[in-house]
C-alpha cells in the first residue's frame, strides 16, 4: 500500500506545485501508515530533490515523448506506475494537467475521485475529504468508499515543508498508447509565477480605463514580487493576455494576498478569487459589490492610491 503523487516538471523544472503535492502525499502516507512515492514524467532536473518534501522514492519515466503533455499518455503512465507500487491513494495537482487526467485515471483504476480538495483527509470511519462548492460559498465533505482514491489538490492549500533528504530515483519504462492528437506548437509564458501558484497577486479591471495605464499595476506587482491578473472584460477586450484572467471562467486562485484595483466584483469574478487568504479592494464606487468580500477596502481613485501604495512600499523596503 502506498500514496502515489504526480510531480509535474514543466520544462524539466519542479515548481512550488510539485512540492505541495509531494508534501500532501507525505502527510497522507503518515496518516495511513504507508509510504509516499513520487512519479515524474518526462525530463526533470534533480528528481531526487522531491525527497526533501517527503517522497521516499521517485519513479522517473524519462521518456522524452512525455515532455509534451498528452492526456492518454499521462493516464497510461500513471496507471501503470500506480499498479506497480500498489497505490491506494493517488494525488495530482488541480492544474490543467491534473484536471485533464483525473477522471480518466479514476476510470482506468476503478477508483473514486474528488477534484479540488483543500484539506487533509479524515480517515477515521472511512476516507473523507473537503472541497469548496457553490463558488466557494460552501464546503462539501465527500466520503470515498472505493479501494483506490484519486484526488486533485488545490494550489496553496498545504504549504510544502522540508521533512527529509534526497530520495532514491528509479528509472521506469511504461507502454504508451498511440496518440490520437498531434501537437504542432506550444505558446507558453516564461519568467513569472503562474497564477495558480502565486502567493501574491495584483489584479485590475475596467477601472484602468485602457491598457496604456497598466504600468502602475505592473509597478506595484514588481515591488511586491507579485503576479499580475485581470478581470474577464479586460482580457476579452485585449487589454491584457487571457492567461491573466481570473474568475469563474478563467483561473481560480488561492493567494495569500489578492489586491483588486478597479474591479467591481461581479459574482463570476468572486468565484475565482474568494479563496484568497486576504483580499484588498481599491475602488472609487462605494457600492461596488467587491467591498462585501474584502478584508480591507479603499474607497478612492485607484490612480491616486496605487502609485502612492507603490511608493510607500518602496520606502519601506529601502529602510528594512
Amino acid at each position: 500500500m502506498s500514496v502515489l503523487v504526480l510531480a509535474e516538471s514543466p520544462k524539466g523544472r519542479f515548481k512550488k506545485a510539485a512540492q505541495e503535492v509531494v508534501h500532501y502525499g507525505y502527510q497522507v502516507a503518515q496518516m495511513t501508515g504507508s509510504e509516499c512515492i513520487a512519479v515524474v514524467l518526462g525530463s526533470a532536473d534533480n528528481p531526487e530533490s522531491l525527497g526533501i518534501y517527503g517522497a521516499t522514492k521517485v519513479m522517473h519515466v524519462s521518456d522524452s515523448s512525455l515532455d509534451v503533455f498528452d492526456t492518454q499518455h499521462y493516464i497510461a503512465a500513471v496507471k501503470q506506475i500506480a499498479e506497480q507500487v500498489g497505490a491506494t491513494v493517488i494525488v495530482v495537482n488541480h492544474s490543467a494537467t491534473g484536471k485533464s487526467i483525473l477522471g480518466g485515471l479514476a476510470v482506468k483504476l476503478n477508483a473514486g475521485s474528488v477534484s479540488g480538495v483543500n484539506t487533509l483527509p479524515v480517515i477515521t470511519d472511512g476516507f473523507r475529504v473537503k472541497k469548496n462548492v457553490f463558488a466557494g460559498k460552501a464546503i462539501a465533505e465527500i466520503q470515498v468508499n472505493s479501494d483506490i482514491k484519486v484526488l486533485s489538490l488545490m494550489g496553496n492549500s498545504v504549504p510544502p515543508v522540508e521533512v527529509g533528504s534526497a530520495a532514491p530515483v528509479e528509472v521506469q519504462t511504461v507502454t504508451l498508447p498511440k496518440s490520437k492528437t498531434v501537437v504542432t506548437g506550444q505558446n507558453t509564458v516564461d519568467g513569472i509565477v503562474p497564477l495558480p501558484e502565486a502567493e501574491l497577486v495584483v489584479s485590475a479591471g475596467r477601472g484602468m480605463k485602457g491598457p496604456e495605464n497598466w504600468g502602475i499595476i505592473e509597478d506595484l506587482a514588481n515591488v511586491l514580487g507579485a503576479t499580475t491578473a485581470c478581470s474577464r472584460p479586460v482580457a476579452d477586450t485585449g487589454w491584457r493576455p487571457h492567461h491573466e484572467h481570473v474568475g469563474q471562467t478563467g483561473v481560480a486562485i488561492r493567494p495569500n494576498l489578492y489586491i483588486a484595483a478597479g474591479i467591481s466584483g461581479a459574482i463570476q469574478h468572486l468565484a475565482g478569487v474568494n479563496s484568497s487568504k486576504t483580499i484588498v479592494v481599491i475602488n472609487k464606487d462605494p457600492e461596488a459589490p467587491f467591498f462585501k468580500a474584502a478584508d480591507y477596502g479603499v474607497c478612492a481613485d485607484l490612480f491616486d492610491v496605487v502609485p502612492a501604495l507603490t511608493e510607500s512600499l518602496k520606502r519601506f523596503k529601502e529602510s528594512n
